[in-house]
C-alpha cells in the first residue's frame, strides 16, 4: 500500500497547528547520502525534502517523522514515544545495511594522506596494530581531516572504513602520546561496532570499554587532551 506522504504532513500540521489555515505542501525525495530530512514554511507553502531511502518507509515512521520535523520547525518539544518510533525504524538491521550502502555509493569521504606534517598515521596504525591487537587488524583507509577540527578530533566511517583524524593534532607541540590515543580508540570502533537495541544505539560497549583500559598510560593520553 502507497503512503501519502502529503496527507500525513497535512494531519500532522492540522493537530499541531489547528487555528493556521492549512498550507499547501510538496514533499520531494532526493538522492541524500544519509536519511535526512528538512522541512521549510513560509507564503502558504510547507516544503519537505528527505531522503529517497525513506520512500518505502511505513506509514506510522513517517508519520513520527513529520511530527519530528514540525516540532523542531514551530519550536516544540518532541515527544520521547515519536522519537523512539522513528530511531527504532533507523536501526533495524536491514535499514542500516540499505544505509550504509547508500553512504558508501553517494557520499564521498574527504580525507587527506595519512603523512601529516608531523605525524604519519599509518606507521602509526602499524605500531598499535601489533601492540594492541596482535598485528591482525585489517588497515582502514586513514588519513587527516581537511579541516583542523577543536570538536571532533577523530572518528571511524563504517560505510567507508576509514579512520580520520583532526588536522588540529598534527602539529609539533602535540604530544605523540595523545595522538596514538586518540588513533586507538578509533581502532577500537573498528574493533567492537556500535549495538543497537530498539531504538538505542550504543556506541561504547562494555567490551569496548574495557579494550580502552588496556591503553598504556590512559590517564595521562587524557589529561594531554584536555588540555589541547
Amino acid at each position: 500500500m502507497e503512503v501519502n506522504t502529503e496527507q500525513i504532513f497535512a494531519r500532522v500540521f492540522r493537530e499541531m497547528r489547528p487555528r493556521t489555515p492549512l498550507p499547501s505542501i510538496q514533499v520531494v525525495f532526493r538522492k541524500y547520502a544519509n536519511a535526512n530530512a528538512q522541512v521549510k514554511f513560509g507564503n502558504g507553502l510547507l516544503e519537505v525534502k528527505m531522503a529517497d531511502t525513506l520512500a518505502g518507509a511505513p506509514e506510522g515512521v513517517i508519520e513520527a517523522l513529520a511530527e519530528i520535523l514540525l516540532s523542531k520547525l514551530f519550536r516544540r518539544p518532541i515527544p520521547r514515544a515519536t522519537n523512539e518510533r522513528y530511531r527504532r525504524y533507523l536501526n533495524r538491521y536491514d535499514v542500516r545495511r540499505s544505509l550504509d550502502l547508500v553512504r558508501q555509493i553517494r557520499g564521498r569521504k574527504r580525507v587527506e594522506h595519512p603523512q601529516g606534517h608531523t605525524y604519519n598515521l599509518e606507521e602509526m596504525f602499524e605500531e598499535l596494530n601489533f601492540k594492541y591487537f596482535h598485528g591482525l587488524m585489517a588497515r582502514p583507509l586513514l588519513g587527516w581531516s581537511p579541516n583542523a577540527s577543536r570538536t571532533l578530533l577523530g572518528h571511524y566511517d563504517p560505510p567507508h572504513n576509514a579512520i580520520v583524524l583532526s588536522r588540529i593534532l598534527d602539529r609539533p607541540d602535540t604530544p605523540r602520546l595523545a595522538v596514538e590515543y586518540v588513533l586507538f580508540h578509533e581502532m577500537l570502533h573498528l574493533r567492537y561496532p556500535a549495538e543497537h537495541h530498539g531504538a538505542r544505539r550504543c556506541v561504547h560497549t562494555k567490551a569496548f570499554k574495557l579494550a580502552e583500559k588496556q591503553f598504556e598510560d590512559l590517564r595521562e593520553a587524557k589529561a594531554m587532551l584536555k588540555k589541547l
